[in-house]
């Protein structure tokens, strides 16, 4: 045995280093990441649902929101906010009306008002249109041609003095200032949840307009937007109206989607409105059955 082969002494072999414990240097550390890092990554989150929030108030509102940069589409999951404000106002009107001695029948009529006031009756003026656009004779051209069309038909009035009516007389039943505002609330914030929905699902009626300058939402976003408005739903109403009011909209939205895709070939700006409109109905009818 040659002497680089011979074993060494054992003094001297319990001072060579143990190489299978020295720490390889390719390895990932194990530590948690700084607490900056930590705190960076929750303010980029709230950063954007705060942009995402003021985008949906921006669009669907008349209050002075700061404007926010962005695609309406990329906000989908913040909508179902901006029918809780809607809703809140016109709990808020209701509440006053009745509380200086006004009659049920006007203080519902004021609440209306005010959600038409503060929404600037953007979706009023789709449902408007939207049933203009059904009335009118021809092919698809044609009714996406009145669909552009801002002048008020005789379809587009009777369909504003219909659902008006129908959300005043349902505010009125309810009656009581509690029940009102839980209806209201609900019936704004899902009216609102569901639009993402038709966003995400449905085909563009056109290549251009409101409703493609906004962007289709990810079915994730819409998905989100779903499970929002049915909590604060919930938390509204009740659990078991909740899911009521939840499946009145779902049945509604259906309904106008199918019926926008064999008149229109897809969704306009306008049956976004048309669908937030007939959610909103099929909602606060179906919550008096309740009460």
């Amino acid at each position: 045995m040659s002497e680089a082969n011979q074993p060494l002494p054992a003094d001297e072999l319990s001072q060579v280093p143990n190489l299978s414990q020295a720490p390889n240097p390719e390895a990932a550390p194990e530590t948690e990441p700084p607490a900056d890092a930590r705190k960076h990554g929750f303010g980029a989150a709230l950063a954007d649902w705060r942009r995402d929030v003021f985008l949906a108030l921006g669009f669907f509102t008349r209050l002075p929101i700061p404007a926010a940069s962005g695609h309406l589409g990329a906000a989908a999951r913040a909508f179902p906010f901006a029918g809780l404000c809607v809703g809140l106002i016109g709990a808020l009107v209701y509440f006053v009306a009745m509380e200086i001695g006004l009659s049920g029948l006007l203080a519902a009529l004021l609440a209306v008002a005010a959600t038409g006031i503060v929404t600037g009756a953007l979706h009023e003026d789709g449902w408007a249109d939207f049933c203009d656009a059904l009335g009118a004779r021809g092919g698809v051209e044609r009714r996406l041609e009145v669909l552009r069309d801002s002048r008020l038909g005789s379809y587009g009035g009777l369909a504003l003095i219909f659902s008006t009516s129908i959300k005043v007389a349902a505010i009125a039943n309810l009656g009581a200032p509690e029940l009102v505002a839980g209806a209201l609330i609900a019936a704004h914030t899902l009216a609102r949840g569901v639009l993402p929905l038709v966003m995400a699902r449905m085909p563009l009626a056109r290549s251009n307009g409101l409703a493609v300058d906004a962007g289709k939402p990810s079915i994730t976003a819409a998905n989100w937007s779903l499970i929002i408005a049915l909590i604060i739903a919930v938390i509204a109403v009740a659990p078991v109206a909740a899911l009521v009011a939840l499946l009145a909209a779902l049945a509604a939205t259906w309904m106008v989607a199918k019926l926008a895709q064999a008149k229109f070939g897809g969704y306009t700006g306008d049956v976004l409105g048309a669908v937030e409109q007939v959610a909103e109905m099929a909602i606060l009818v179906n919550l008096i059955t309740l009460t």
